[in-house]
């Protein structure tokens, strides 16, 4: 037989199995969206039901706390007391919940429910959703500057687990709705559907399989449409409609983009150093609670001089983007928030950091705008613009994730004419953030809850299961597995390229952009380690 006619037969018999193959994975995946995404949109009911309740009740609680700051000031010598205790009890009780019942609720939770999906921890929903709801509403009720975004991503996170759960569902399919759920929670927060998808595919899950999108955009909009229905369409800012700038704006924004990337390494890396230093803090004091009642009894002193300064921002945010600040203001007013940002989530308190680092945002843009109409008030006839940008370009500096900011600045605000400049900024914050070595915060926060937790895990431990991606020109690239060096006890168990999954074998040959899961023993030496440097990109 010749080497042709051999060849062609090869050839034939490899078109057919790989259609033979191509077909199967269709009715797999085809069977897999007819079971997923029916659960997704249940994610999105009852997570939307759940935020909005959220919602409300904080709203109450803001409502609870003016009147209160009102009604003190009947007594201008003493009145201020009365803010300072409800600032204090509310933070005291809110850290007391989490320290109790579930350390997982701390903070914002986005970072603990991303090591959920990349199966670093487990997910116990009854602790969670009770916790992270009322210690929210005793949190962000009592004035810390905290957001809600960040406990209604876990929540919604949460719900779909105990769906997942309660359904039965694979392992890979409960990750899935994990991921909706988030999406769904913040889509509600902010009645912004989109953003919660591309939260979800850009941060959370950071998987563009056609399955994970499909189930994030069912479950965010089904979430939508139940915090319309209840809480109204309403956007979550009310802003003018500012015209299209001219091009030749083009440059003072991305003087705002440098400004936010600059301010946003400082505010994740003074996150940080905050966090640490309420630690040793604690740790000299031997009182965790010492620092928890200062900070809640500064932020209600705060809340009897300026009852707009404590909180989640928004009355800060629209008073920014409506312009109505002097800029010799706006220093105090950032520094101000800034602080308290910082203070309030090293508490442990559950809270999130969105909402807060959109006021500031707002802030700084609106700052940079007031000096260019200053300057050139025909290429910046609208200082209010800038306040809008401003807010995208800080949470892309901060978080890193820029689709995700600018369309949920473009769905908060409904004012699409601000799309080139939201563009720029955040390209040019993403670049400087970049440039100074920062990482994304709730990846920084993901490393440090983890080491705290102890990321070299004991011999007792059960083994840890990671799920990393090849990256371009990294080590692993385009090797074979025989080559990689791995140490003892570190094993690839899984390789995922598009929707094909297969078990890799010695001559499976590593390309960029695949998905690998590994699993790691107890006892393996720098087995994380190896494999994290192994698939990130090499530094030239």
């Amino acid at each position: 037989m010749s080497r042709l006619r051999l060849s062609n037969i090869l050839s034939a018999g490899q078109k057919e199995s790989d259609a033979q193959s191509e077909l199967a994975e269709y009715l797999y995946t085809s069977q897999q969206r007819r079971k997923v995404f029916p659960r997704a949109a249940l994610v999105g009911l009852l997570s939307g039901l759940t935020a909005s309740a959220f919602r409300y009740l904080l709203t109450l609680g803001d409502s609870v706390r003016n009147s209160l700051i009102t009604w003190s000031h009947q007594f201008p010598m003493l009145g201020w007391i009365f803010p300072v205790l409800f600032g204090l009890v509310g933070a005291v009780a809110s850290v007391f919940l989490v320290r109790r019942f579930a350390p997982e609720a701390a903070g914002s939770g986005i970072p603990h429910l991303e090591s959920v999906l990349h199966r670093y921890r487990n997910l116990d929903a009854s602790r969670v959703i009770p916790v992270k709801f009322f210690g929210g509403i005793l949190a962000l009720g009592s004035g810390l500057a905290l957001g809600r975004e960040g406990p209604s991503v876990q929540i919604g996170g949460a719900v779909a687990d105990a769906i997942a759960r309660f359904l039965k569902t694979s392992t890979r399919d409960r990750l899935t709705l994990i991921a909706a759920g988030a999406g769904a929670g913040l889509s509600a927060a902010f009645n912004a559907p989109l953003a919660g998808v591309m939260f979800v595919l850009e941060e959370v899950q950071r998987d563009f399989r056609p399955i994970v999108l499909g189930a994030a955009f069912v479950s965010a909009v089904v979430a939508n449409i139940v915090a319309r229905l209840l809480l109204g369409q309403m956007p979550s800012f009310e802003v003018p409609n500012y015209p299209v700038p001219p091009l030749s704006a083009l440059p003072i924004f991305v003087i705002v983009g440098v400004v936010a990337g600059v301010l946003g390494v400082a505010f994740n890396r003074g996150l940080v150093f905050t966090q640490t230093l309420f630690a040793r803090f604690a740790a000299k004091t031997h009182s965790p609670w010492i620092a928890v009642a200062v900070t809640g009894a500064v932020v209600g002193l705060v809340g009897w001089f300026a009852p707009s300064g404590v909180g989640g921002g928004h009355q800060l945010a629209e008073v920014a983007l409506l312009a109505q600040f002097g800029l010799a203001v706006i220093p105090l007013w950032f520094v101000l928030r800034f602080v308290l940002t910082l203070t309030s989530y090293a508490t442990g308190a559950p809270g999130g950091i969105f909402a807060p680092l959109l006021a500031l945002g707002a802030l700084l843009g609106l700052a940079v705008g007031l000096i260019a109409h200053a300057i050139a008030p025909d290429i910046a006839p609208q200082a209010g613009a800038f306040a809008v940008v401003g807010m995208a370009a800080y949470f892309t500096a901060i978080v890193r994730a820029p689709l995700t900011g600018i369309v949920l600045i473009l769905e908060m605000t409904t004012n699409l004419d601000q799309m080139l400049p939201l563009a720029v900024a955040c390209f040019t914050a993403y670049a400087v953030a970049e440039i100074m070595d920062e990482l994304p915060i709730y990846e920084t926060l993901l490393e440090r809850d983890l080491m705290q937790g102890g990321i070299h895990p004991h011999p007792t431990q059960a083994p840890l299961i990671v799920e990393v991606e090849i990256e371009p020109d990294s080590a692993f690239a385009g090797k074979e597995v025989r080559e990689l060096g791995l140490p003892n006890g570190c094993l690839l168990v899984r390789c995922q390229e598009g929707d094909v999954e297969f078990v890799p074998v010695a001559t499976t040959r590593l390309w960029p952009h695949m998905h690998v899961t590994a699993t790691i023993a107890p006892d393996s030496p720098n087995g994380l380690l190896a494999l994290r440097r192994g698939c990130e990109t090499v530094d030239n």
